[in-house]
């Protein structure tokens, strides 16, 4: 008997140690909104991760923001969920430009270190904005949804450039829905 509780509490200890490595190094991430479209879609669920050690254009990210969130957002959410959202949102954008880059938005182009984006991941062809970042500063990130029309991005003052520090994860897989389960690019 003294056998069987040392084993039982050995697998218990293991199957703790393993979820907080797991859970530190991978997380999950539902798509609320359109402005990822159409490379992601509102309800998506992705797994995200965790511990990034480099940022590179054209990365999906997850961030931390300053905005809050409002009823509007929790709207139609279960208890747990709403529980779990927390006070500020979390936005998911693509990295365009890294510390250094050049990026200017002009004419409905995007324009990154002199050269215009080819960007077939987007939604339509243009990209509405006034924007010239001679130099991203170090610890920063430029983000632009894939939808560029509605998409609450870099481009606008309440996000702006993003500190690097305010990225949570990087989005590497689809798990739901279920037809279009696979990496995310």
């Amino acid at each position: 008997m003294k056998k069987e509780i040392i084993e039982w509490i050995k697998a218990l200890g293991l199957a703790v140690v393993l979820g907080l490595v797991i859970t530190t190094f991978i997380g999950g991430t539902k798509v609320t909104g359109n402005s990822m479209s159409p490379t992601l879609q509102d309800g998506d669920f992705l797994i995200t991760y965790n511990f990034i050690r480099k940022i590179n254009r054209g990365d999906i990210v997850v961030m931390n923001t300053d905005l809050e969130i409002n009823e509007r957002d929790v709207a139609g959410l279960n208890f747990i969920a709403r529980w779990r959202v927390g006070k500020y949102k979390k936005l998911i954008k693509r990295v365009i430009a890294v510390e250094g880059d050049s990026v200017v938005v002009k004419d409905g182009k995007v324009i990154l270190n002199g050269v215009l984006l080819d960007e077939k991941y987007i939604n339509g062809n243009n990209t509405p904005g006034n924007i010239s970042i001679d130099k991203v500063p170090e610890g920063k990130v430029f983000v632009m949804g894939d939808n560029r029309i509605n998409s609450l991005d870099s481009r606008s003052k309440e996000i702006g450039l993003v500190d690097k520090k305010d990225i949570v994860g990087k989005a590497v897989f689809r798990v739901y829905p279920f037809a279009h389960i696979g990496i995310v690019k």
